[in-house]
């Protein structure tokens, strides 16, 4: 009887601990943009990532970084300009979740509505004033927040909200920024809208925006500056 009971208990137990796994496991955050699977690893360019160095080989310059005491070139049609450090500047910034950026502000200088799909982002303004904000999803009406913020402030953008920064002042403005991915990626709205190659069809911007096409061919003919 006792033997039976602890059979009993070792089976629960098993049966626990087997669907305990399958409620934590989730799959690995992804960290570009696509990976599409392939049967011969031969054939396979890239991973989820990327390749980890020899840990016999790595030195304190895979850790390091230069340039960011450097001003960004804000002479372009936006009057801001992004330096980001990701896994692609810093390369031991693999697998630790984090980058950084710096953003130059001319003044009235904006960073355009955009999103990085995969991060959240921290900012912290150095110098000047900036009108920052974000929009929630659907599901929370579009609602805005927004906020001015001047130096030693902070404020948070949550992953993948469609998010800005505006300098009001009249002075340039510094900020930096944390972000919550080694490569967060960015996809400002305008660039991707309507100066996406192939540009997206006429009829579903028309509809989507419930404008003339005339408005729509207007602005896809326009040049969208990137500035990062």
């Amino acid at each position: 009887m006792v033997k039976m009971e602890l059979h009993q208990l070792l089976v629960i137990v098993a049966i626990l601990a087997i669907s305990s796994s399958f409620v934590t496991a989730s799959d690995p955050s992804p960290l570009q943009d696509f990976c599409v699977a392939v049967n011969n690893p031969v054939d396979g360019l890239f991973v989820n990532g990327k390749f980890c160095k020899n840990p016999n080989m790595v030195n304190a310059n895979d850790f390091f970084f230069y340039g960011l005491q450097n001003p960004g070139n804000t002479s372009n049609p936006l009057g801001s300009k992004v330096t980001l450090v990701t896994v692609d500047q810093l390369v031991g910034l693999n697998t630790l979740g984090i980058s950084i950026a710096r953003i130059d502000f001319a003044p009235y200088g904006l960073n355009p509505p955009h999103t990085h799909p995969r991060a959240s982002e921290i900012l912290l303004v150095l110098e000047g004033t900036l009108y920052v904000g974000f929009v929630a999803s659907n599901q929370n009406n579009n609602t805005l927040f927004t906020k001015v913020l001047n130096k030693g402030d902070v404020f948070v953008f949550p992953e993948g909200m469609i998010h800005f920064q505006l300098n009001v002042g009249k002075t340039d403005a510094i900020a930096f920024v944390g972000l919550s991915s080694q490569n967060p990626g960015v996809i400002t709205i305008a660039n991707a809208v309507f100066g996406s190659k192939p540009p997206i069809s006429l009829d579903v911007l028309t509809k989507a925006f419930q404008v003339d096409k005339d408005v729509i061919q207007y602005l896809q003919s326009q040049f969208w500056y990137d500035n990062n």
